[in-house]
């Protein structure tokens, strides 16, 4: 193998255990939700740190790649894109530990079974789960061809997102103490609904890697 190519490959196996480590960031991110597991959550937002030095190490990989290589074509467009997932990772992970700092805040109340159950909270999160499963197998594997189904199901979670705020109004009006657990819970739908947002561009990264089509902003 040339040096070139051992290089673009340990730039794939740096991405790739970033990824594994957010997408393990917003599993337990949700664990911790749903269960009210402080100490989880505590752990959530301790490993915030080490996804953000995966982030600035792949950026100054990346950096160091195109000036050693001047990398073109498709070589060039794989480091472009996973700069830019390496980013979108980072965000993910925010918003991971976003609901993580919801639960201790909390202190390890558990949030109301029926208002969960109404607003689908675990669909939600298990939706957002496979489609950054998903996302990771489309660029271990180069295949495009379930682009199109992972981008759908940001489409689930926008129709969520906007029945959450008719459901919480409904709730809070017939409840007006629950106004400020109620305006925390949609702050934190919103922040699911942003991963969503993140999972589909990181989909459009991969399907530029791969195919050399921008499909952001309606690109072909």
């Amino acid at each position: 193998m040339k040096h070139q190519e051992k290089e673009m490959q340990a730039l794939k196996d740096e991405v790739s255990r970033m990824w594994k480590l957010v997408l393990s960031q917003l599993e337990k991110a949700k664990q911790s939700y749903m269960n009210g597991d402080v100490e989880l959550a505590r752990e959530v937002a301790s490993r915030e740190k080490r996804v953000d030095a995966f982030e600035l190490k792949i950026d100054s990989d990346c950096e160091n790649y195109i000036a050693l290589f001047s990398p073109v074509a498709v070589d060039l467009r794989l480091v472009l894109s996973l700069i830019k997932i390496s980013f979108t990772l980072e965000r993910i992970a925010d918003f991971a530990e976003g609901i993580a700092r919801h639960v201790i805040e909390e202190d390890g109340n558990k949030p109301d079974a029926r208002i969960i159950e109404e607003l689908q909270m675990e669909k939600i999160f298990d939706t957002l789960i496979a489609m950054l499963s998903d996302s990771f197998v489309a660029l271990e594997s180069e295949n495009t061809r379930i682009s199109g189904k992972i981008m759908s199901k940001d489409d689930e979670i926008d129709i969520l997102y906007r029945r959450s705020l008719d459901i919480l109004t409904n709730c809070l009006q017939e409840n007006p103490s629950m106004i400020r657990s109620g305006l925390k819970t949609f702050l934190l739908i919103r922040k699911l609904e942003r991963i969503g947002d993140h999972c589909s561009n990181i989909v459009e990264e991969i399907v530029f890697y791969v195919d050399a089509k921008v499909l952001k902003h309606g690109g072909n």
